[in-house]
């Protein structure tokens, strides 16, 4: 089922035609460095993924082990119990239906406990993996933290406390939407380790990074939205049409042009 699961190869090399492509836009920048730490921790993830779905075959016959000691403790401390025959007075029938239950209840939970040790192990080391995951993404964020459309668009003067980087209006929709992409690969990153592992606790943190990625990408999407809709002011004062919206269409400002005539159409010749 190729298209039923997510290839941790194909995220990979996605990941690194990212960083690529951000060091050949912006050679030097953080956001490079940034996506070069993601595409090794996408490596990494890809590993210990894979060491998560395999059985732990040596904890395995360990548990085994453990379980068959506890229930031969269980089995001769029954065999070395006496036995009085007669009618038991109540206070002796209670006494021991007590004891019977807390032996059953103690073993129960003993087993449990040895029982779910592998599932225990493998979700320490996911959740470890999924912290690293949950600090790219906000390291991701703060890159994009202070690109602020309206300073390209030459719409509010610079404070000069912030270390401006110059950008056109190009380069700055590149340079977020670059952010959003590498926070979307972020999350897929992190739903690699519960592919193949089915806990309830990793896939909650799974999800939680995925909200979180998705709510970041969604303050990248509102500049965008800025950037496509307001049109950059022009020294000499006046507002000049605003850059290409994705779909296509440009927004201007200021009086519109003359349309020109609609060419006249060919003459249709006899032929369909």
């Amino acid at each position: 089922m190729p298209y039923r699961a997510l290839d941790a190869a194909q995220i990979e090399r996605t990941i690194e035609l990212l960083a690529r492509r951000v060091e050949q836009r912006f050679p030097a920048s953080g956001l490079g460095a940034v996506v070069r730490e993601l595409e090794q921790v996408a490596e990494r993830a890809a590993a210990t993924a894979t060491w998560i779905s395999r059985p732990l075959v040596w904890l395995r016959v360990a548990t085994g082990l453990l379980v068959a000691l506890v229930v031969a403790g269980l089995a001769v401390s029954l065999a070395s119990l006496q036995v009085q025959f007669g009618a038991p007075t109540l206070p002796e029938l209670v006494q021991g239906i007590e004891a019977a239950i807390n032996d059953v209840v103690y073993v129960a939970v003993a087993v449990f406990f040895l029982i779910t040790i592998e599932t225990r192990v493998k979700r320490r080391r996911a959740l470890v993996a999924l912290h690293e995951l949950r600090a790219i993404a906000h390291v991701i964020d703060m890159h994009q933290l202070t690109k602020d459309p309206e300073i390209a668009l030459a719409r509010a003067p610079a404070t000069g406390l912030v270390a401006a980087r110059p950008m056109s209006l190009f380069e700055l929709s590149r340079y977020l939407d670059y952010c959003s992409e590498a926070l979307s690969l972020t999350g897929k990153v992190g739903a690699l380790y519960v592919q193949r592992f089915d806990d309830a606790v990793a896939l909650q943190a799974v999800n939680e990074i995925e909200e979180l990625t998705t709510g970041l990408s969604r303050k990248i999407w509102q500049k965008l939205t800025v950037l496509y809709t307001l049109p950059p002011v022009d020294p000499s004062g006046g507002a000049v049409a605003s850059p290409t919206a994705p779909g296509g269409v440009a927004a201007a400002s200021g009086p519109a042009a003359p349309a020109e005539p609609a060419p006249a159409p060919p003459a249709r010749s006899g032929r369909a």
